[in-house]
């Protein structure tokens, strides 16, 4: 390109002015350097063949480094013998758009166990290796297992995706560079239990349940309906647990117009390897809801259904439940209503806007408010989010059997009664993580790409609404049957950002794993 060769300064370059103005006249100059005003700390002018001056400053514009305060910045103000600097990432590719959020900056990502027990402690393990203390103690009472959740992001939709992720140097998104990396960090967290979502069929088969059956695990996985190509898997340690049932479930119905999406969930009911006779047997479920945002209406469907498996699976003869976990990408945002209701238990959907369900949007302009009720009977789940047979209006006998267009009149009048606008479940769910760091109140996030970083992932388990009502960073007591021991923390928009977002060359999803550690009282 220039008829010298450049001279390198770390990750950029630099070139004679007079080459670099030759250059200019035959190709415009924006298309290697970075544009202006997406780069906060920006080290050179914006040049253009079209209009040469303009306001800035150049802070690192020479070798010298030399600190230049704003002026009006010619290029027949440099000297031929100046050297300009160009971005040897931007000169890599003349289809990489320059993003506003790219950092020079590398490393690992720095996140510390919370722990949330103050008794004697066991140890375990930080990102760095290093021994640390992190649960109570252990009796022939208590069982303690961790739980890890984690969108591994599959390489299909990453490629079928890519502008999320232009941030990314290129190799860093290739399977055989990422799968070592998730693997590593499956390895080394070592979570009794893995709740893993976007695992994609071809990959699940040749690789990750190989390695991950190599590692003690037993896996179940379920993939989307249709032609999607990923799924959700379920993974827990032989060790830790025996499996008593698979429950698979589909929330497309082809039967069903408002059901056309191929999301699906997967339930397994876990028997603890404890040495006593009895002991409490514990529900897992995983799950990956829609991401259209302006499809709320579908959202809480398919949650519904999850929460009515969820019952049907954790269901005692008692009437009451089995401590339940469950994980997921719910594509909604904490306080969203979607979110408020699987905490609170209840939520009243009269007037919502169905892109408000899930928090990802701000405005709802013309879009249209959920009907009620938002699913149609014959799906079979009640507005308590439980399954329900089909019922017909029991009608009294009489000397002379009511006719066939009686009965169906009858069937109109019970279901043109007015349903209540009010969704329910049975369970007390309370979320590990508080979301908002609690020194800042900066939120935490679970992902992070060229587009948004939001929290949409998420671990709940079983809570007494006591429990589940106290504030942040309190010890967590008895929840029905399950304590939250620890958990790992989370991180800000901008933590992520200094080593460049996600993925990188550290971290190879565009999500980051979640993981607690719980004790069962048995």
């Amino acid at each position: 390109m220039f008829p010298y060769p450049l001279k390198s300064l770390g990750r950029d370059w630099t070139s004679p002015w007079e080459d670099l103005q030759r250059y200019c006249w035959n190709r415009h100059i924006s298309s290697c350097l970075r544009w202006p005003g997406h780069y906060s700390r920006s080290p050179y002018p914006y040049f253009s063949s079209r209009h040469f001056s303009l306001n800035c400053r150049p802070p690192l514009l020479f070798e010298s480094g030399t600190q230049f305060q704003y002026c009006n910045w010619r290029p027949d103000h440099l000297s031929n013998t100046s050297l300009i600097r160009l971005s040897s990432y931007i000169m890599n590719s003349d289809r990489d758009e320059p993003s506003s959020k790219r950092r020079k900056h590398h490393g690992t990502i720095k996140r510390n166990w919370e722990y949330l027990c103050s008794h004697n402690k066991e140890k375990m393990k930080d990102l760095d290796g290093r021994d640390v203390d992190s649960t109570c103690e252990d009796n022939e009472e208590k069982f303690d297992f961790s739980v890890m959740s984690y969108n591994i992001l599959s390489q299909d939709l990453l490629e079928d995706n890519s502008h999320l992720y232009r941030h990314c140097r290129r190799p860093v998104l290739h399977w055989s560079f990422r799968f070592p990396n998730i693997l590593k960090e499956i390895k080394h967290f070592d979570a009794d239990v893995l709740c893993l979502q976007e695992v994609q069929e071809d990959h699940y088969g040749a690789e990750i349940r190989p390695s991950l059956e190599s590692l003690g695990y037993h896996c179940e996985y379920k993939m989307k309906t249709g032609r999607k190509p990923d799924g959700c898997a379920i993974c827990f340690k032989h060790s830790k647990f025996s499996l008593l049932s698979v429950n698979p479930v589909e929330f497309c119905r082809r039967d069903i117009p408002l059901l056309d999406r191929d999301n699906i969930g997967l339930v397994l009911l876990l028997q603890p390897k404890i040495p006593r006779a009895a002991s409490p047997s514990l529900c897992v479920a995983n799950t990956h809801l829609l991401y259209n945002p302006r499809r709320g209406d579908i959202k809480l469907t398919q949650l519904a259904m999850l929460l009515a498996e969820i019952s049907s699976v954790a269901h005692r003869k008692d009437g009451s439940f089995c401590p339940i976990i469950m994980c997921g990408d719910f594509n909604s945002v904490p306080g969203s209503p979607l979110y408020s209701f699987i905490k609170e238990g209840k939520l009243n959907y009269e007037g919502l806007a169905i892109g408000k369900v899930s928090g990802q949007e701000q405005s709802s302009r013309g879009q249209r408010i959920l009907s009620i009720p938002i699913w149609p009977p014959n799906l079979g789940i009640s507005q308590n989010c439980v399954y329900e047979a089909q019922q017909v209006p029991r009608v009294e006998k009489t000397d002379s059997d009511l006719t066939q267009a009686q009965l169906e009149k009858t069937e109109v009048l019970v279901s043109a009664e007015k349903v209540p606008s009010h969704l329910r479940h049975h369970f007390s769910l309370s979320s590990v993580y508080s979301h908002y760091l609690p020194d800042t109140g900066l939120p935490e996030v679970t992902t992070c790409h060229s587009q948004s970083a939001i929290t949409v992932d998420y671990i709940f388990y079983s809570a007494e609404k006591e429990d589940a009502a106290r504030g942040p960073g309190a010890e967590v007591a008895l929840v029905g049957g399950l304590k939250l021991l620890a958990r790992l923390s989370l991180l800000t928009e901008q933590d992520l950002w200094t080593v460049n977002g996600l993925p990188n060359e550290h971290n190879s999803s565009d999500h980051l794993p979640l993981l607690a550690k719980f004790r069962l009282e048995l």
